[in-house]
This record gives C-alpha cells, structure tokens and sequence, in this order.
C-alpha cells in the first residue's frame, strides 16, 4: 500500500527498505501534509518500525492483541483459567500473545477504553482543528475487526449463539475442530466487532455530512485482508490457500468530482498497491515510473483499467491469481524444499532481529531496478519465513468463480491453467521476481 508494489515475491514481513518512496513521504516532499492515527501495533515492531515516519505526523493508540501495553508483574493465573475457554488460555509467563491480550483486557473496561474508539475521539479532533485546511491526508488506521473479536455487550447482544462457556473469541489458526455451538460463539463475536466498526465508519460518514466535507474531501475505505471463520472448514488466515474470504476485501471509493456516480459498482480487477497511486493522483503528484499499481480515479469515470489479472500471495506459499471469472492456486512441488531467500537492507522479522545464522552464505544483489542503485542482501530464508503459521493444504487448483463463487470445487481445464500460468509468468517479471522464483514454479520467461 506504501509503495504501490508486491514485496511477498522478495521478502517475509518487514519495514519499509532505504530505497523504497512511500505514498506519505512523497506527498510531504511535495508539500501534501499527511496525519496517521492507527491502535495498529505492529508498526512498533520489529518489523514495521520504519512506516509511521514517514507521515508528517502520527498517533498511536494502545491495547490490541498481543500488544506489549497492559503491565501486570503478578497476572491473575487462577482468574484467567476461570475466565477463558481452555483452547484461548495461555499461561500469562508463556510469553504467548494470547497471554499478554488476557493481561490487556483487565485494562478495557469501558466502551472508551476500546483503542479503536480513541482513534476515531482522534479524528474528530483532527477535522475540527484541520478540515478547513487545503491539501492534507488523514489515515484512519484501526486495527479491528480483528481477533480476539471483543465488543461492548451493546452489540454482543444484537448475536445470539445459545453458547454457555468461558470467553471464546479468538479461535487458533488451524482446521475447525471445535462444537457447532463453539463455532457459532466465535462468529457471534466477530459479528459484534464487525457490527461496532460498522457505527463508527457511520459517525465518520456522519461527520462528512454534518460539516460539508462530502463538497471537497475524497474518501477511501478499505482493508488488508479477510478471515475464515470455518469457511472450508478453516479458522483465520495464512495457513491455508487464499481463499477469497481471505483475498476478496472490500473497496470503497468517494470522490467529490463523482458524486453524481454515487452508488455504482466497479468491475475491475484491483489491488491494494492501487491506493499508493490513487493517493497521488489525488493530490496531484506525480506516480513514480517504479509504481506497478494503478490510480482508481479513471474508474469512476469509465468501469475499465489496464489489467486482467492479479497475482497475490505469501513469501514462500502458493503464487494464486484471479482474472475475475477464475482463481489459480499454484504451489512448488516441494514446499518444504524450495530454493528461497530473502532480499533486504532492512533484516528483521516481524517481532526480532535476523539471526546470525540467517546470514549464513549471504551475499550482495544489484540487479533489481526497483533498488534504484541499492545493494541488498540476499539471505537464504529460514524455514517457516512469512508470518508464522504452518503452510497447509499445498494443492495446485483451479476454481471457476462463475459456477462456483465459494471456491467449493477445483476443476481441470489444462487450457485456461496454461493461460494462468503465462499471465503469472509475465506478472513476476513486471515485478522483477528473482529467478530461483520462476524455478520453483516450474515457469519460464519465454512463455511471457
């Protein structure tokens, strides 16, 4: 989203690299002030600790997840086991993220304590001092709906799943295996969070109309990504293919110059490496030549973009691709034995530095134009790379969304396979993809 490009080609979770020009930092070299207020955490990880500077200015608030916030020496062990469902309690010196979002819920006791509700007391703060200002851009970045999906009773109670238990709202990332009753409770709770995030948008749309500013000010919505909520009989994300609950993530777009189109839908492929370039168009800056996303503003005007195709994916997973009537998952024939490396100048994982061993055989690369110059390191990945959960069901398959919009069913059609693979061949060369990349896919530069 930053940078208007695909990094899972190249490298597992990180920060921004030396080279890389993100969307904030080019609109405040040209004179676009840029505000961030996010309860989004992981930008003070590790791995992600160089995004939040590059915005003229930003916000923090506190309390999500595993979030390192809540400060209890002695936790209430013999509470907790009472309190929580054993497939969410962890033990609170385990050092899990399930025991530290125990420890930081003792802290959230009422609906204003929610960080999300504070990012949102922040933006209003922010329109009221600046919304009569010219050339700014306010990233309202909220960390929900995500798990553990907790709410005020207020919108627990609009869900009803006839559960009796101990507080189940976070279920593990793995197959479903727990009661129907069980699942019915998560999704209850997920359905609650969905439903507060829901009023809160609604105030901000009510603000937009409380104060004019649907007149001069565009809106984007959007997010990073579904979750499976015993679709496919799965639980959460990353370990299993992309299915589209996972991928297929809602777009919303309001432009004062389109408001007569208000209420139409767009048929056009797009992605979230399209924002960088919307962002810029919006502001009128110049979209860099090393941006591969597209600017949605034509869009609005004509249902129509230069793109029948997107690729997607996890660094060392399956490379899948849709063109909107079909969806592609292709896999190496070896998961765990693939020739695979991380390129970067930025070597840290989400929560730790790399390892010594993880510069073991490493060496210098100069050959990617997107580095504009920059020597990275090449670094033989570690087993695992990405985001930590185990890579399952590895089957290539192919999905006709037509006949079969729940990806229900693969099909065989060796012709359209074929056509998939030349539009990922050409797609990781637009990228730049290493070639051990193409190697693992059994792809080849000629077919492009």
């Amino acid at each position: 989203m930053h940078t208007g490009r695909l990094n899972f080609l190249h490298r597992s979770w990180g920060p921004l690299e030396p080279y890389d020009h993100s969307f904030p930092e080019l609109l405040k070299d040209a004179g676009i002030y840029s505000h961030l207020i996010t309860d989004h955490y992981h930008y003070f990880e590790d791995g992600g600790a160089t995004y939040h500077n590059r915005y003229n200015s930003w916000e923090l608030y506190r309390g999500q997840e595993w979030d390192p916030w809540g400060a209890l020496v002695e936790p209430p062990d013999d509470k907790f086991k009472r309190l929580y469902h054993p497939l969410q309690y962890d033990p609170p010196r385990s050092g899990s993220g399930r025991a530290q979002a125990m420890i930081n819920r003792e802290f959230i006791n009422s609906e204003y304590d929610y960080s999300m509700v504070q990012c949102f007391e922040s933006a209003w703060k922010f329109l009221e001092n600046n919304r009569d200002a010219e050339d700014w851009v306010l990233q309202i970045e909220c960390f929900d709906p995500h798990e553990p999906f907790f709410a005020p009773e207020k919108y627990r109670v609009q869900y009803d799943s006839d559960y009796q238990g101990q507080v189940l709202n976070w279920p593990r990332y793995r197959r479903v295996e727990e009661t129907p009753e069980e699942i019915r409770e998560i999704q209850a709770n997920y359905s609650a969070l969905v439903t507060m995030c829901d009023s809160y948008l609604g105030k901000l749309l009510d603000y937009f109309d409380n104060h004019q500013l649907w007149k001069d000010t565009a809106l984007i919505v959007t997010t990073d990504h579904g979750f499976m909520l015993a679709e496919h009989e799965w639980w959460a994300k990353s370990c299993m293919p992309f299915f589209n609950e996972i991928s297929h993530i809602p777009f919303i777009f309001y432009h004062p110059e389109f408001r007569q189109r208000g209420g139409e839908r767009r048929n056009v492929l797009t992605q979230n490496i399209d924002v960088m370039a919307t962002l810029l168009q919006l502001n009128q800056v110049d979209v860099p030549d090393y941006v591969l996303g597209q600017s949605l503003v034509p869009v609005l005007e004509v249902d129509r973009l230069e793109r029948s195709s997107v690729i997607y994916g996890r660094f060392g997973a399956s490379i899948n691709i849709t063109d909107g009537r079909y969806t592609y998952f292709l896999y190496p024939e070896d998961l765990d034995n693939q020739e695979l490396y991380e390129y970067t100048l930025m070597p840290t994982h989400q929560r730790t530095f790399f390892v010594r061993e993880e510069f073991e055989n490493a060496s210098l690369e100069n050959s990617f134009a997107f580095s504009r110059g920059f020597p990275v390191l090449k670094l033989p990945a570690r087993k695992g790379s990405g985001q930590g959960a185990q890579i399952e069901d590895t089957n290539t398959v192919l999905y006709d969304l037509k006949v079969d919009p729940g990806q229900l069913t693969p099909i065989e059609n060796k012709e359209v396979e074929n056509r998939l693979k030349v539009k990922i061949a050409a797609e990781l060369c637009r990228h730049e993809a290493p070639t051990e990349v193409f190697q693992r896919f059994g792809l080849s530069t000629n077919e492009v």
